[in-house]
């Protein structure tokens, strides 16, 4: 079962995606992902993103909000989220399988049926319907977007 791999986090409340894509939209152009936290010395919103091994800087170090997007900002600081980005797959697209070094929350902006992530050889969908996971990605995990046309956005933020 997923339970090992996936928590939906107990007493949860609902997000207002429509409230967060509103707000997401002061971010600048960007590809795949940006940081929406940056750290004490640096605030470069593309600083945190990519491998970690690439990165001056520990991830706990990423807990500085660098937009104006009070709603969302309180979300990841009430979620206890840090080196928070939101990460874009593109339509046939996939990451490799890989590790992260510590459990990520999802939170689901767009998606479609055809979304899919694999963690520990297991396979679910995230949809984006307000709700956010706890998602183990220290072990074994990727994300596909299989859809011909539409794109996948995630707040994906790392948990300690």
């Amino acid at each position: 079962m997923i339970d090992n791999v996936v928590d939906i986090l107990a007493a949860k409340k609902t997000i207002n995606l429509a409230r967060v894509i509103k707000e997401l939209n002061v971010l600048p152009e960007y590809d795949q992902q940006i940081c929406l936290q940056g750290t004490e010395e640096d605030r470069d919103p593309f600083l945190g993103c990519g491998k970690l091994k690439r990165i001056l800087f520990e991830e706990e170090e990423f807990i500085i909000p660098l937009f104006d997007i009070p709603y969302t900002n309180s979300i990841i600081k009430e979620l206890g989220m840090y080196r928070t980005r939101v990460l874009r797959l593109f339509p046939q697209q996939c990451y490799t399988y890989h590790k992260d070094p510590t459990k990520r929350i999802h939170i689901p902006l767009i998606s479609n049926e055809k979304c899919f992530m694999i963690v520990d050889k297991e396979l679910m969908q995230l949809p984006a319907d307000g709700s956010y996971h706890l998602i183990d990605t220290t072990q074994l995990h990727t994300a596909i977007n299989a859809h011909e046309r539409k794109e996948r956005i995630h707040i994906v933020g790392c948990v300690g």
